[in-house]
């Protein structure tokens, strides 16, 4: 029934069609004092330089796990060697960085002809800005925050309003609202969670109670005072879904279906029935330890151009190279005779036209997919690490823009719906519990560098989860389908027109975080001395996300950097045993 009104919806709507990218993140009491206290420790510092790497380090990150120590600069004489990145994501430019930094000679080969992985977004032949998902930075995403200073662009980041914003039928918009002041003074964490909890009009007064009951007695009470010891206490709780947790601490049901399964959808494209409560937990946690870390902040343009590029030039920079429409075809490799295997090289490059490469170091940053299918058959048998990497899966997501001829979520004032000179409406990410895509925005307001156009209206981004059902609908449908439910939730939207749209499905995206995967997450480190994995599936305290993928980076490059002595210990070897086997097949006379 669904399809058939897509269809029919599609047939009805003259909108211009581009062409898709389809590819196969007990309530405490308090005392006055103690709230004044904090409310001075949370107000507003001074103003830091947006390229300062210390103002977004390890003071302002809630667990030592989540931000790893900055190495030492490269003493004389360190091994310096060359590594081979494969994959051009976040957790391969991270890794690249980190290297660089140290003086290595680092090269990365991308498939596709853009860099960014999930991140990454293109210009189609008519100039349009065409984006792989719907990207937010939560406040916590230090890792990233940091690389992003380390290539001058922070400034990229616009930070909107402290809070999380349900947009329910009919213009009906309830906020879930993190600000807090008491004479002009900001109040910080956990008091602005709590406040938050307990005004929010999203929950009827009884999930409230229920809410502050199931949270109250979680690990996030723990991990106030011992935040160590809270993660440890949410990582054991990995095998059971959040539905599961979340209930049997007094939860109501309701209170999942109106506010949670939105939030979950957008962290992990999963509703809590299926993602596990370490997942939920793990933001929570930060959210309720750190006062900002549940700001949500966007960029102010298309990320190709906005944190990409920025990156790639730091890259180069340094000496670095990418090099694209250069995907890994065959990884080559040795086993010695006492099972010690070593790669050699990689085959790279468009079928028909693949080169050898040769480095010292070799990195498979991708994403479960890519991993799977880079991976040699034969090291899965022979290392159980390898062959865990197969019980992850990836989740399908479909990404939606959709472009109007006025501004769909301006519900204040009717003369400016259809006033094309200014951007008006919503400014932030946006959930929903009463359509197919749990979370969306207007990137003509969130990101208006390339967003906003002169001459038209919103551009809305959709992020349709779960996938499942709709990844065979054709474009159209899926537009139109999406377009209806717009107007569903916006009665500002129900006289413009829509005049363009684009569909991005990806058929596996984030590794699907169910209860019990955590486990099958390997280490950067692998049984390979010379191969390492980076990506936000890996091993990693974060959940699978840019910050994510950024951290697994860092944590990939620090592992690389820990074993240089030996690689470059055996890489000699290796050379002198090679150099010795060539001169003793030289005829004797013969000049050399």
């Amino acid at each position: 029934m669904q399809l058939a009104r897509g269809q029919q919806a599609a047939q009805r709507s003259g909108a211009r069609s581009t062409r898709v990218c389809q590819l196969r993140v007990n309530s405490p009491v308090v005392s006055r004092g103690a709230v004044r206290v904090l409310a001075v420790a949370a107000a507003p510092s001074k103003k830091i330089k947006v390229s300062d790497v210390t103002a977004v380090g390890l003071k302002d990150v809630p667990l030592r796990s989540l931000f790893p120590d900055e190495p030492k600069p490269p003493a004389p004489g360190a091994p310096k060697l060359k590594v081979a990145i494969v994959g051009g994501g976040l957790a391969g430019l991270s890794t690249a960085v980190e290297l660089l930094d140290q003086g290595y000679e680092v090269d990365i080969y991308e498939g596709r002809q853009w860099i960014g992985g999930k991140v990454a977004s293109y210009v189609d032949k008519d100039g349009n800005h065409i984006e792989m998902g719907l990207h937010v930075f939560f406040g916590c995403y230090f890792n990233l925050f940091r690389l992003m200073a380390k290539c001058g662009v922070l400034e990229n980041l616009l930070v909107k309003e402290h809070t999380h914003t349900f947009c329910n039928n009919d213009g009906d918009v309830r906020d879930l609202d993190f600000r807090f002041f008491i004479n002009g003074l900001k109040v910080g964490a956990p008091f602005h969670g709590l406040k938050a909890f307990f005004t929010t009009p999203q929950l009827a007064p009884l999930d409230k109670v229920a809410n502050s009951l199931a949270l109250g007695t979680s690990p996030i009470v723990r991990a106030l005072i011992d935040p160590e010891g809270g993660m440890r206490d949410i990582r054991d709780l990995d095998g059971v879904s959040f539905t599961d947790w979340f209930l049997s601490h007094g939860g109501s049901r309701n209170s999942i279906k109106r506010m949670w399964d939105p939030i979950a959808y957008a962290l992990g494209f999963l509703d809590c029935d299926h993602i596990s409560a370490r997942c939920m937990l793990t933001i929570f946690q930060f959210f309720a330890t750190k006062t900002d870390a549940s700001v949500l902040r966007m960029l102010n343009g298309s990320p190709a151009e906005r944190l990409l590029a920025p990156i790639a030039d730091y890259i180069r920079a340094r000496g670095g190279r990418i090099h694209t429409r250069a995907g890994c075809k065959e990884v080559l490799y040795e086993t010695a005779a006492d099972g010690t295997t070593r790669v050699t090289g990689l085959r790279v490059g468009p079928m028909g036209r693949e080169e050898l490469i040769t480095a010292d170091v070799y990195v498979a940053a991708l994403d479960v997919p890519g991993i799977k299918k880079l991976l040699p058959p034969a090291w899965r048998t022979a290392h159980r690490q390898f062959d865990l990497i197969y019980k992850l899966v990836g989740v399908p997501v479909i990404t939606v823009q959709l472009r109007y001829d006025g501004w769909v979520t301006e519900l204040k004032d009717a003369a400016k719906v259809r006033d094309l000179r200014a951007a008006a409406g919503l400014d932030n990410l946006l959930y929903s519990a009463d359509t197919y895509f749990s979370c969306f925005a207007d990137l003509a307001l969130t990101s208006p560098v390339e967003y906003f156009k002169e001459g038209e209206g919103s551009l809305m981004q959709c992020v349709i989860t779960p996938a499942v059902p709709y990844m065979a609908w054709t474009n159209e449908a899926i537009a139109a389908e999406t377009d209806r439910q717009v107007r569903q939730l916006f009665p500002s939207a129900r006289g413009l027109r829509m005049t363009w749209h684009s569909v991005v499905k990806i058929s596996q995206s984030l590794y699907e975080e169910a209860p019990g995967m955590d486990l099958y997450r390997p280490d950067q480190k692998t049984p390979v001395p010379n191969f390492f994995l980076a990506g936000s599936y890996t091993k990693q305290d974060y959940i699978d996300s840019m910050e994510g993928a950024t951290l697994s980076g860092r944590q990939c490059a620090y592992s690389i950097l820990e074993a240089a002595p030996a690689l470059r210990s055996a890489a000699d070897k290796l050379a002198a045993t090679a150099a010795t086997a060539a001169a003793q097949k030289v005829p004797a006379g013969a000049a050399v």
